[in-house]
Formats: C-alpha cells, sequence, structure tokens
C-alpha cells in the first residue's frame, strides 16, 4: 500500500507500512560511545584523592577512552555528552567517615558528589559514588577524568563492583 498522503483522522497506527523512499531528519548519531570499568580493585591511603583507574573496556568502537595510560575519555566529535561514573568504595574496617567523587574536565572540577556517614550507625562500610552529567565537549583538546577522595580509618579501595564510567553523545 503506497501512502502519498496522511491525514491525521484516518491514520490506523495498527496498520504496517512499507516505506520506499527515503526519510529524513529522523535519528541521529549518538556515537562516539564508550564504556570502561575496573579490572581490580584501587587502594589508596586516608584522607587522599586519586584518580580511578578504569584499566579496562567493555566497549570503545571509537577508541575514545584511554584504559591504559590517564584514564580519560577524549572524545573526537564535538558535541553534548552524557555521562555516568560510578564508583563503589570500601574500607576493610568499615569506617568510611566521609567520600567525595570530581568529575573533572581538563583538570578541573565540573560536577562532584559528597557522602558523610559520620553520622549514620557504625559509620559506613562501603558505599557508592555517581555522577550522572551531560557535557558540552569540543571533539579534540577536552577530556574527563574522575576522582575520588576517601577519609577512613582502614584500607580504602573503590572496587571493580559497580564501578563504571560510561557516555555517549547525545543527538542534538
Amino acid at each position: 500500500m503506497a501512502i502519498t498522503k496522511i491525514q491525521s483522522e484516518s491514520l490506523n497506527l495498527a496498520d504496517d507500512f512499507a516505506f520506499t523512499g527515503t526519510i529524513t531528519g529522523a535519528g541521529g548519531n549518538m556515537k562516539p560511545v564508550f564504556g570502561a570499568k575496573m579490572s581490580s580493585n584501587q587502594s589508596w591511603g586516608d584522607a587522599t584523592t586519586a584518580k580511578v583507574q578504569f584499566n579496562a573496556e567493555d566497549f570503545d568502537n571509537d577508541g575514545v577512552f584511554d584504559s591504559t595510560t590517564n584514564y580519560r575519555f577524549t572524545p573526537n566529535v564535538a558535541g553534548k555528552y552524557f555521562i555516568t561514573v560510578s564508583a563503589k568504595v570500601f574500607d576493610t574496617n568499615g569506617r568510611i567517615y566521609h567520600a567525595e567523587a570530581y568529575l573533572r574536565k581538563n583538570g578541573s572540577t565540573i560536577k562532584e558528589t559528597y557522602k558523610d556517614l559520620r553520622l549514620s550507625a557504625g559509620f559506613g562500610y562501603f558505599d557508592v559514588l555517581e555522577i550522572n552529567h551531560i557535557v558540552d565537549m569540543n571533539g579534540s583538546t577536552d577530556y574527563l577524568e574522575y576522582y575520588v577522595y576517601l577519609d577512613g580509618s582502614g584500607t580504602l579501595s573503590v572496587t571493580t563492583s559497580s564501578s563504571f564510567f560510561q557516555g555517549y553523545k547525545i543527538i542534538e
């Protein structure tokens, strides 16, 4: 059945339509897209900020995430990106006092989250620090990194469980 004109009062959405022409203005390219994770836990000293080393990838077809040296996202296409990054923090003694996470663009914090666990009963044994953010990137020199600050009483770590760094270009 060829369609030459659709009138809203006669459109039956249950019908099947075979389009033979070209549809323009629909869809878009949501690339580049990446998903990085950690292959092992990362530990550091008390009351210290460290870059989370996402050193493995679930997907990165365009090669925009550096999982070997700088542990950062550098897109090769300008635009707005939806970023979600998470770190599950852990203290062997169950005494995380507070934790902070920072999404940094070109070395400067653009979004952060903070959890004060001193007020909770028994303090925190573990918690998840997650940031979701839309950020404009120039497609050449801009880059994103994720840092975590931990204050506790034991061996402080970011674990592989629930820790990831993902993003994709938003269709504009």
